[in-house]
């Protein structure tokens, strides 16, 4: 699907599957953060209670967090982002450089680099705890060493998650046009060429 003007003042940025995909995931990271919150800290166990089912809904989550990715592979749009996300060039560089990246000074495409990195240490940190957690939860007869090894990257990598997720929700708390592109995958022209100069260009070339 071309990513076009859509109507008046608006552009096309993300397709109702490249939408579920996001909210699939961000429900199920939400729900490991959570649960791992209430298995970790004493307080929050105690008012919680329910332990095993806490430890289950975390597993569970746990494992089906590559599940929105895998359908959304079905999509074109979602491949075609993911390919764009695996993609650096020499403007990703100069955008983390840059004091004034915002300006709309810089052509950046689709994703800035902020964005691309965010999204490849969170796909990374996803088969990473998915592989610790298995360990930790099916491998009662592995070697010792292993699933101690695993439980100790699993919790860290779990709050170097915590707090990406956090920055990540800051960022797009201060965007209301952002918000508003993965809520209804349309975003404001005018955005799109000061946040993603090249990307509202092209956009403006296929339409």
């Amino acid at each position: 699907m071309s990513r076009r003007t859509s109507r008046a003042g608006t552009l096309e940025r993300f397709t109702q599957a490249e939408r579920w995909v996001h909210r699939g995931t961000a429900v199920l990271l939400g729900a490991c953060l959570a649960t791992a919150a209430i298995l970790y800290f004493g307080p929050l166990a105690v008012l919680v209670g329910r332990r095993a089912l806490v430890v289950r809904v975390h597993v569970l989550a746990g494992l089906g967090l590559p599940v929105p990715a895998l359908a959304g592979w079905l999509s074109a749009a979602f491949r075609a982002d993911v390919r764009e996300l695996n993609r650096f060039h020499p403007v990703d560089g100069e955008w983390l450089r840059s004091r004034d990246r915002r300006s709309g000074r810089l052509k950046v495409g689709k994703f800035n680099a902020g964005q691309k990195l965010n999204a490849a240490f969170t796909v990374g940190a996803i088969i990473v705890m998915l592989g610790t957690g298995v360990i930790m939860q099916y491998g009662q007869h592995w070697p010792l060493y292993l699933r101690t090894g695993a439980t100790f990257v699993h919790d860290w990598l779990s709050a170097a998650v915590g707090v990406v997720v956090l920055g990540h929700l800051y960022f797009a708390y201060h965007d209301r046009e952002a918000r508003r592109g993965m809520r209804t995958g349309q975003v404001p022209a005018s955005w799109a060429q000061r946040e993603h100069r090249g990307w509202a260009e092209a956009v403006r070339r296929e339409g």
